[in-house]
């Protein structure tokens, strides 16, 4: 817990428009970019063709996130604080149909 406190910390200062993690909501799909964004890429790139079990299922996985372009997490990053401002104004109900 230390280690997280001195990193909340270490983010007031340097990090303008930190978001302190009392104001965080809980875990949820719709503000996780790897959720609303990423995974869905992922998913186009590894079930173009049928998958024959679990250990070719894993290394698709593996092989499209190791290709994953930049860019793509970047945009996805960068939807993060417009998704959780709708999320706040619509008081933790459903806010995309908002966006």
């Amino acid at each position: 817990m230390q280690w997280a406190r001195e990193t909340v910390e270490l983010l007031k200062v340097e990090t303008p428009d930190f978001i302190p993690p009392n104001l965080w909501p809980p875990n949820s799909p719709d503000l996780n970019p790897v959720d609303y964004k990423i995974w869905v890429v992922l998913q186009e790139r590894v079930y173009k063709t049928s998958i024959k079990d679990v250990n070719e299922l894993r290394r698709r996985i593996a092989k499209e996130w190791d290709k994953l372009e930049q860019r793509i997490i970047d945009k996805a990053v960068g939807e993060w604080r417009k998704r959780f401002r709708a999320c706040v104004a619509a008081a933790g109900g459903q806010f995309e149909h908002k966006m």
